[in-house]
């Protein structure tokens, strides 16, 4: 065929059309918003969608499409729509807030796991309850008028002097070194306010929440993503609680409550003095463990370590045993892994694929068996996993004395079916886990999965060869095995332990950074990365050379004296 039979000149095109992840292809004039499109069509999915997925970027609804185009619809039954839904709705309580109080500084400090924000005022008495329900009767009159979110571009030097103005000190602190000469706002009613990460384009989408007392706060509910248009019943987590209100003291102590501090203390010289008194906190921390051990041994002969993944359970592990040695006492480790069953006999998930994660996973019956031959001093010819072959196959012989201790480090720790044979006075249960508390600002807040996320990316690029991409293809498995097999159980520890460190974000920058630019644009696991480089970019990187060689850090950086070391 003639070329110029099938190539002539043409007018620009007046409509785009959008193809769905489901196969249905609609159009519309060129510049109409997404969320257009969205009202004029029938999902039939099980929560609101929020964003979408638009030629592999993230984007609000409010985008407009002006090509034609490639669309997942995100909910919030998805991660990332989940995360603009709770922005969101800390955007609407904030403003409320402030609204009935013009006094009151809401800070949002962490999140629960039944789904929720414990929040705090400062700058005035604690809120009633009678107060929380005026501010959640105003909340629910705002959805109800369905009021838009607006968004706005503004230069840097008037953001400043408008939270100058409001003596926002946290996001004057942050936006000093910030390299961008802008900022972008979002408004709703007279307020404004920075957040990290995208919005709903109107209150209208903010149906469920509930705001209820906590402690000397309150927390802003909102759904889960499992059940997305549910809100849970409160569930207390004592024990969690007290690690955060811990964690809090420690940055009280250093000077440093959220990320502007940090990177002051960076620019002033001061990063080895916060380096010494993270790591002095942490040693500090392991050492009331140890004491409590020693004092209840030679009762306790069992100690089971868990956590979710990148917890720093194993560095952990050993300096613990270093600690229990210094009190004469005598650990030996068992290794979970090496008890799981012959891999054709491991149970499967909902996809037919084998699940590693599961406690069924293990061989529960030799477990406990070797561990009471153990404690009653006879000598047990260990299994070894080999995972290869994928099976089970003969280990060493041991034998320990009344003096040992047993140390056991997994996932399964805190759940008593683990050890249902072995009495519960022998067992010493810790809990590990990365539980920062320290925020960009008083409104938002750095996610403990993140902390841990980028401590997985950077060890398993050092250590097991994995790119960036493969690491964020796996941790949504990852989570979900947490959900299910970790975290319900975090309560049943006798002591829980934070191994978050206050100035880490700052050092595993440089470490991560190269790593996530590599991700292939227009992939799921890129819009991961565009969200993780982003938040990282709030960061004044640290140099590690200032970082002890024992340090929890060391085991996802590189460099740990400990990591041939076996107790």
């Amino acid at each position: 065929m003639d070329a110029g039979s099938i190539v002539r000149p043409a007018r620009p095109r007046r409509k785009a059309q959008v193809r769905f992840a489901d196969g249905r292809i609609y159009e519309a004039p060129v510049g109409t918003s997404l969320e257009t499109y969205i009202q004029a069509i029938d999902f039939d999915l099980p929560a609101p969608i929020v964003a979408a997925h638009i030629n592999g970027e993230l984007r609000e609804i409010t985008y407009h499409i002006v090509t034609d185009s490639e669309v997942t619809p995100i909910t919030i039954a998805d991660s990332d729509g989940m995360r603009i839904y709770r922005r969101s709705l800390a955007f609407l309580m904030i403003t409320a807030a402030e609204e009935l109080f013009p006094d009151a500084q809401v800070e949002i400090e962490y999140a629960l796991n039944f789904g929720g924000f414990y929040c705090e005022v400062k700058g005035r008495t604690p809120f009633t309850p009678e107060e929380l329900a005026r501010i959640e009767t105003s909340m629910r009159q705002l959805v109800d008028a369905d009021i838009p979110i607006g968004k706005q571009r503004v230069p840097l030097e008037e953001a400043l002097s408008y939270f100058e103005a409001r003596q926002h000190t946290d996001k004057i602190r942050l936006l000093k070194t910030r390299k961008k000469g802008y900022l972008t706002l979002y408004t709703l009613n007279n307020a404004k306010d920075y957040y990290h990460g995208y919005m709903v384009p109107s209150t209208g989408y903010l149906q469920k929440f509930a705001l209820r007392p906590h402690g000397p706060g309150f927390v802003l509910q909102y759904p889960r993503r499992e059940l997305p248009t549910v809100i849970q019943e409160p569930v207390e987590y004592p024990k969690l609680v007290a690690v955060f209100n811990e964690y809090g003291e420690w940055m009280e102590v250093m000077g440093i409550p959220n990320v502007g501090s940090l990177n002051e203390a960076n620019e002033a010289g001061r990063m080895r003095e916060v380096i010494l008194v993270s790591e002095a906190l942490h040693e500090q921390r392991l050492a009331r463990i140890a004491s409590d051990i020693a004092e209840q041994h030679p009762r306790v002969r069992l100690v089971l370590i868990a956590g979710p993944s990148s917890s720093g359970k194993t560095t952990f592990s050993k300096r613990l045993s270093i600690q229990l040695l210094a009190h004469g006492i005598r650990p030996t480790t068992l290794a979970l892994d090496d008890f799981l069953v012959n891999r054709e006999d491991t149970p499967t998930d909902e996809n037919g694929d084998y699940d590693f994660e599961s406690l069924y996973a293990l061989d529960l019956t030799t477990f406990n068996n070797v561990l009471l031959r153990l404690m009653d001093g006879q000598e047990v010819t260990l299994p070894r996993y080999n995972f290869i072959t994928g099976l089970r196959e003969t280990g060493e012989s041991l034998r320990i004395s009344q003096d040992h201790v047993i140390i056991v480090e997994g996932i399964h720790g805190m759940n008593p079916e683990l050890v249902q044979e072995i009495h519960p006075g022998l067992i010493y249960r810790v809990y590990v886990s990365a539980l920062t508390q320290l925020n960009i600002d008083q409104h938002n807040r750095v996610p403990t999965t993140d902390t841990r996320l980028l401590r997985r990316i950077v060890r398993d690029a050092t250590y097991r060869g994995y790119s960036a991409s493969d690491t964020i293809k796996r941790w949504e498995s990852v989570r979900r095995g947490e959900k299910r097999w970790i975290f319900p159980f975090q309560e049943h520890a006798d002591v829980m332990f934070n191994s978050a460190l206050v100035y880490e974000l700052a050092v595993l920058k440089p470490f991560a950074e190269p790593l996530l630019l590599q991700v292939k644009p227009r992939t799921p696991e890129h819009i991961e990365t565009k969200r993780l480089l982003s938040f990282l970019d709030w960061f004044i990187a640290a140099t590690p050379d200032l970082i002890p060689d024992n340090s929890i850090l060391r085991e996802f950086i590189g460099g740990s004296i400990l990591r041939d070391y076996v107790p």
